[in-house]
């Protein structure tokens, strides 16, 4: 009988399998199965000549895809601009691109590439500025063409320059709009000092005195071939390109070597830091010293220390404070390490309000623990692990070893300096991390800041020592610190008869003094940079010192009151908080600059109408009037003919700190008698920031006293 086929399969496997040797024994743990020892960590070095003007080029062949990449690294940055100029190399970053060559602008220079689908970019750092090219293998002559035009001969053209001052303005305007900024921004000056270079900041003040020739001057005295180092990666042949970049930059003359910058490093006395955020219900916190550098012995043990601290859910940081303790959004840090300068030892830590005090504490266990509990064998094992583990994947492609090989011809470290990083971890042993943690934690010298609402802490910060309170508000631009003017000590007779004629504009003297109360409905549209944000308001003001204002928009309903005794803000989905002192002086003044109140007040002898010259708004020659009174002070332009106010400037509170401030007043409508603008269009610090269209006025209506209760519910914290 002739046998089935599926009967012959079963026999072969059978012959099959006991051909194959079996193990003498099943693992039953994971731990049990053999792990073979990583291989050692060779990449592929790319190929390194120095032209004799002292350029450093760097070439790595790769064939994978037909595109090809290069960056030329520059000696120089933004610590060593000028403190005076603070913002210069950023400026310098941007417009060194868009500011285009000698035979294209920049907005040129965008069309050319983008049918290409290239780019070349450019950046500034803090000790460097970059160009960098990417392109099709085809299109590399094209492209480079553009990258040695703009390498060589860029223009910096005013307008672009212009255009940067006005980004780096905005910039400075929101460096204050989120608190995990403000506190690496703050921490940085504490573990640096206020002045380092690493910590510094661009000012209005020090954005507006950069001009073209200062980026030209830059220019002219960082790029030069003996300054640079050029990487070039991909598919290419490095015969070819060494040929075509010796033809483009082979003869171009050495220029003045760039001069490292003396830095002093001004640590913070140890101590607690304030931040004041009344507008938050969370806290982020930093502990910092000095690190230290690369190029320290310590550095491998460094690495599997912080690893072990905070480098996942199995660190101590994480499982102890976040995970067992529920006390941390989120937990981090370690010793910071740089390759020509000291890093930042930053512990970083976010909690709720309610719990800032105990959230600091615990840190502090941890810290003491690492001397009375010091690091295990396992924990050891594991951030080894982990580190080798997830190493070769920071450098598993061509450009990222050519980059990191650019890095160390930068600061002058050794070539296989990349090399004897996985030997050098697997070195570190439980003994090398508590030596380590001696010798650079240090909790008794730690500056601790905190960024956050005080009046919600569990407890006062003030419990765990002395605090510091630091001020964040930004310096108004130049020219602006007094504006519109100074308080004018005294009327003069053609500021009187301005200001009459404004009460007449406005419906007379005896109908300004008859009211008492007046109700506004309005839309409001806020300008945003990611889109205009449109809002259903409401207002009561209850002359001289109460306004109750209310608020419908995409983000939900909120209330704000004010008032000599209460100030708060008042949401469904986020409680009641009271409002920060300036922003509760800056809403009440708002009452004493509105034109009916100060109308009330126009034959007041503790009020000053000085007359002040004339400016034009739009085409009228209006008439300057400084008023003064009441804690405020307004600049009044006033038409002549009418006697209506067409603008008003005056110093206010931003969302970032104090701005100066412009209203320009229009769709004047008369509502039972009063004659006033509908239409409010608001600038802060010369940008337009908000519109106000009023639907409705009502005079003296009935207004319920409760409005102006704050509520008893507290603000929600989150779980």
């Amino acid at each position: 009988m002739k046998p089935h086929p599926l009967t012959g399969l079963c026999l072969a496997l059978a012959v099959l399998t006991a051909a194959v040797p079996r193990a003498t024994a099943q693992a039953t743990n994971w731990k049990q199965i053999p792990i073979s020892p990583l291989p050692a960590f060779h990449p592929r070095e790319p190929k390194r000549i120095e032209f004799p003007n002292g350029m450093v080029i760097f070439l790595e062949e790769d064939h994978e895809l037909p595109l090809i990449d290069g960056i030329a690294r520059i000696r120089g940055g933004s610590r060593s601009e000028p403190a005076a100029k603070a913002g210069l190399l950023d400026i310098y970053g941007e417009v060194w691109r868009t500011g285009g060559s000698k035979t294209q602008t920049g907005d040129q220079l965008d069309d050319y590439l983008e049918v290409r689908a290239a780019k070349v970019e450019t950046d500034g750092t803090a000790d460097s500025t970059t160009i960098a090219l990417s392109c099709l293998k085809t299109d590399f002559d094209d492209v480079f063409t553009v990258f040695a035009d703009l390498l060589r001969e860029p223009q910096f053209r005013e307008d672009k320059v212009d255009l940067a001052k006005h980004e780096e303005d905005d910039g400075v305007s929101r460096r204050n709009d989120e608190v995990g900024d403000i506190a690496s921004r703050e921490s940085t000056k504490l573990a640096y000092g206020a002045d380092n270079p690493y910590a510094r900041e661009p000012e209005y003040a020090t954005v507006a005195g950069i001009t073209r020739q200062d980026l030209l001057a830059w220019h002219q005295a960082h790029v030069a071939p003996n300054n640079i180092i050029l990487g070039i990666v991909g598919d290419f042949d490095s015969t070819a390109m060494e040929a075509k970049l010796r033809a483009a930059f082979g003869s171009w003359a050495k220029g003045p070597e760039a001069k490292e910058p003396e830095i002093q490093f001004d640590p913070a006395k140890p101590g607690y830091y304030l931040v004041a955020k009344s507008d938050v219900n969370q806290s982020n916190i930093r502990m910092v010293e000095l690190g230290t550098l690369r190029n320290n012995p310590d550095y491998y043990a460094i690495q599997v220390f912080n690893e072990a601290l905070s480098g996942g859910f199995e660190s101590r940081l994480v499982s102890s404070i976040r995970t067992i303790k529920g006390l941390a959004y989120g937990i981090g840090g370690g010793i910071g390490t740089a390759f020509d300068h000291p890093g930042i030892l930053r512990l970083a830590m976010g909690t709720k309000s309610g719990s800032t005090v105990e959230a600091i504490q615990a840190l502090y266990e941890q810290i003491d623990g690492l001397a009375k509990n010091p690091f295990s064998e396992d924990e050891t094992k594991r951030a080894k692990d982990s580190i080798l583990n997830s190493f070769v994947f920071n450098f598993d492609s061509p450009d990222k070893v050519l980059r990191e090989r650019m890095s160390y011809e930068f600061y002058g470290y050794p070539a296989d300096f990349l090399e004897k990083f996985q030997a050098g971890v697997e070195k570190v042993t439980v003994g090398d991390l508590a030596r380590v943690a001696a010798k650079y934690v240090h909790k008794d010298q730690l500056a601790v800041l905190v960024v956050g609402n005080g009046a919600e802490f569990d407890k006062p910060l003030s419990s765990l020592g002395p605090v510091t309170n630091v001020d964040i508000t930004i310096p108004p631009p130049p020219g602006e610190e007094t504006a519109p003017a100074a308080k004018p000590s005294a009327s003069n007779p053609e500021g009187k008869a301005l200001a009459a004629k404004v009460v007449a504009a406005l419906g007379g003297d005896a109908k300004l003094r008859s009211i008492q109360a007046i109700e506004g409905k309005y839309a409001f549209t806020q300008k945003a940079p990611q889109g205009d944000v449109a809002m259903t308001m409401q207002s009561i003001i209850v002359f001289p010192d109460h306004v109750h204002i209310s608020a419908q928009g995409p983000m939900g309903d909120f209330t704000v009151v004010a008032s000599p005794t209460v100030a708060f803000f008042s949401a469904p989905s986020m409680g009641t908080r009271d409002l920060p002192d300036g922003q509760k002086q800056e809403t009440l003044a708002q009452i004493k600059r509105d034109l009916v109140y100060i109308g009330q007040h126009v034959n007041d002898p503790a009020f000053v109408f000085s007359a002040a010259g004339t400016e034009k708004v739009g085409n009228v020659d209006a008439q300057i009037v400084d008023v003064a009174g009441s804690g405020m002070t307004v600049r009044w332009y006033v038409d002549p003919a009418s006697g209506r106010v067409l603008r008003e400037s005056y110093p206010s509170l931003g969302r970032s700190g104090p701005v100066q401030a412009q209203t320009d007043l229009d769709d004047w409508k008369t509502t039972d008698g009063l004659t006033l603008p509908f239409l409010h269009k608001n600038k802060q610090n010369g940008e337009d920031a908000s519109t106000v269209q009023f639907t409705g006025i009502q005079i003296n209506p009935q207004v319920d006293p409760k409005l102006f209760d704050k509520p008893s519910s507290e603000a929600k914290s989150p779980q």
